[in-house]
């Protein structure tokens, strides 16, 4: 009670009678002196006289703290902020009955979000001691921490990216149906061998995705295509995830995978590759998508998706995409991307992920595909890597952005124009780009025997195109045959 040493200077002044006896400062000062001054002949006096004080003290305490608890919460006085700061906005009074220490602490933390207009799919933390979680200790590291690590760094050598080429059946079958040919096993072999025999392949191409049949997979000539792939000093990799199922709002997914997952990933280990990858799908629309729900669900098994990897010496390539399709500017690509992302680092540190073995497959920051909008190349550098600084460990090595829908041309420009406007980012910036390198290659091949030298230089020069743009030294005119790769809600 802030009264309780306010000096009286009305000595008329009438004691309420619901509130206890206070006491000037004079009062105060003369009844301690007595205290300290006590004689021994006066001993029994003067503990009753100290007993006396304490009793006051605590009665007033009481009564100031009874005073707090039940007072109307609009009419408790908010002393004015200094005009350079944000007003304190009203709160509505709610309902209290009796509050005890515990229920008070929740009230005033719960007015406090609601003044501020404060809300967020992540409760406040509990604080009364009820429900408290504790902290994990530290995790034992991955039996193959130095090898992801190794693997990792190689993956985003500079000047390499990595060729995304783990299409599903039916989505490669729609590949192939452009150029009229069957969506069968022996066009699909003939498709990947094509890419994987391409001669010099690997001066910008690190590595490749593959989808699970590719990984098991041989050529014509009987040799398997993770044999001809180390041959040419690119490191295999493969898809992970079984797709996406609806849930939440419509239209929002969440990706599957985990059930067995530690068991596939020791089989593909054992196959060849070393890397893995798995797509979290997110969307932007008027009604109100991505829902937190949505962002948290898909954080956490993207995050759960890169422990079991790394556990079993895969290094995770940790993809979660907002799609570009919408009517939205960059502004709000970017802010939401940098959402989702912020939630992914979360879960990534709390099944306490490598991140030195680990990889991130961002989006680039782009205006929504609807939006009638375009941004340059220097723009889209801007905003996707200044809202990576604000969310990425500089501890990842390196970025491998995916095309997203891109046209061949805008990937490699907006990739060049990242490295030539960042060069110092803490990490590489790099590519893992499927139909960016694929499109124009596919056209040239035809499904023709007698174009595979042709398609073979156009991918070679695409390759080669894109590395130089990981290096931010891509100049001149870009080799692509083909304009906008854009699909709406596209799958793997």
């Amino acid at each position: 009670w802030t009264g309780r040493f306010e000096e009286t200077t009305d000595s008329s002044q009438q004691h309420s009678p619901s509130l206890p006896r206070t006491f000037s400062i004079e009062e105060e000062r003369t009844m301690y002196q007595a205290i300290g001054h006590e004689k021994s002949d006066k001993k029994t006096l003067t503990w009753g006289l100290i007993s006396s004080v304490i009793a006051n003290v605590a009665l007033v305490a009481a009564v100031c703290f009874v005073a707090s608890s039940n007072a109307d919460v609009g009419a408790v006085a908010v002393r004015p902020a200094p005009m350079s700061y944000a007003p304190i906005r009203n709160v509505a009074p709610r309902g209290i009955q009796s509050y005890g220490i515990k229920n008070r602490a929740l009230f005033r933390r719960n007015a406090a979000e609601t003044s501020l207009q404060l809300t967020g799919y992540i409760p406040y933390p509990d604080t009364t001691g009820e429900s408290l979680n504790t902290l994990p200790g530290p995790q034992e590291a991955s039996p193959y921490s130095a090898e992801l690590r190794q693997t990792a760094a190689a993956i985003v050598a500079d000047g390499k990216g990595i060729l995304a080429c783990d299409e599903s059946t039916k989505t490669i079958g729609k590949r192939l149906e452009q150029i009229g040919v069957p969506n069968e096993e022996k066009f699909r072999q003939q498709w990947r061998e094509l890419l994987f025999r391409t001669p010099n392949m690997n001066e910008a191409i690190s590595s490749a995705i593959l989808y699970e049949e590719t990984l098991f997979q041989n050529a014509a000539d009987g040799t398997p295509f993770v044999d001809i792939m180390k041959a040419n000093n690119v490191i295999p990799g493969i898809k992970v995830d079984t797709g996406v199922r609806a849930t939440f709002k419509d239209g929002e997914t969440i990706t599957e995978g985990l059930e067995g997952l530690a068991e596939r990933a020791q089989k593909y280990y054992k196959q060849g590759a070393r890397f893995a990858k798995w797509r979290g799908v997110l969307r932007i629309d008027p009604s109100g998508a991505p829902s937190m729900e949505a962002i948290e669900a898909n954080a956490r098994s993207l995050a759960h998706y890169g422990k079991i990897c790394q556990m079993n010496g895969l290094v995770p390539i940790i993809e979660p995409e907002v799609l570009m399709d919408g009517a939205h500017g960059i502004e709000i690509q970017g802010w939401v991307t940098e959402k989702v992302q912020a939630a992914t680092m979360k879960a990534l540190s709390d099944v306490n992920i490598e991140w030195e073995g680990m990889l991130l497959k961002p989006n680039m920051i782009l205006p929504g595909t609807d939006s009638g909008k375009t941004a340059s190349p220097e723009e889209v550098a801007k905003f996707t890597v200044e809202g990576l600084k604000r969310t990425l460990p500089a501890a990842v090595p390196g970025i491998t952005f995916l095309s997203g829908g891109q046209s061949e041309e805008e990937a490699t420009r907006n990739l060049n124009a990242m490295n030539k406007l960042f060069p110092d980012a803490p990490w590489k910036l790099s590519f893992s780009f499927g139909r960016a390198l694929q499109a124009s290659v596919l056209k040239a091949w035809d499904g023709k025997e007698e174009n595979i030298p042709a398609a073979q230089n156009l991918f070679y020069a695409l390759s080669k195109a894109n590395g130089e743009a990981a290096l931010g030294k891509f100049e001149g005119e870009h080799p692509a045959t083909t304009g906008s790769l854009y699909e709406k809600n596209y799958v793997y």
